[in-house]
């Protein structure tokens, strides 16, 4: 009797195991409320804005030209397809859990094109069969 230890072993795709689920929901119900807050509390207050331009010297200002300036540089975005470059490459829950939330953020915080890639990325690497599960 020959037993090959590979011998039509059905490969499974990658997919996060419960407990990483619940915690990657939490964390990106976590980006997504923060980002909301940011970009409707802060970012669009005018009261803020005007209040930060005139020269007010607050956490808040320094948090709002700090998510501004990250914005503007695309860096919500890019982190989230580096990310999604990653797990679509080498499926694990570490790279997905990062291009989620980054790209949730940019999804609310104005990175919409490169975010709306990295979801599609990540969404093909659900496709992929997972390194060392058989």
């Amino acid at each position: 009797m020959s037993s090959e230890p590979d011998a039509q072993v059905p490969l499974k795709p990658f997919l996060p195991s419960g407990r990483a689920a619940v915690v990657l929901t939490g964390l990106c119900l976590a980006a997504l409320g923060a980002a909301l807050y940011l970009r409707y509390s802060i970012i669009q207050n005018s009261a803020i804005g005007t209040a930060c331009e005139a020269g007010e010297q607050s956490f808040t200002c320094e948090l709002r030209l700090a998510v501004i300036v990250l914005f503007v540089q695309g860096v919500f975005g890019g982190v989230a397809l580096i990310a999604s470059g990653v797990q679509l490459y080498r499926p694990n829950v570490v790279a997905f859990g990062i291009s989620l939330v980054f790209a949730l953020l940019g999804l609310v915080l104005y990175n919409t094109r490169i975010s709306a890639l990295a979801v599609a990325l990540l969404v093909l690497s659900l496709a992929r069969f997972s390194p060392g599960r058989r």
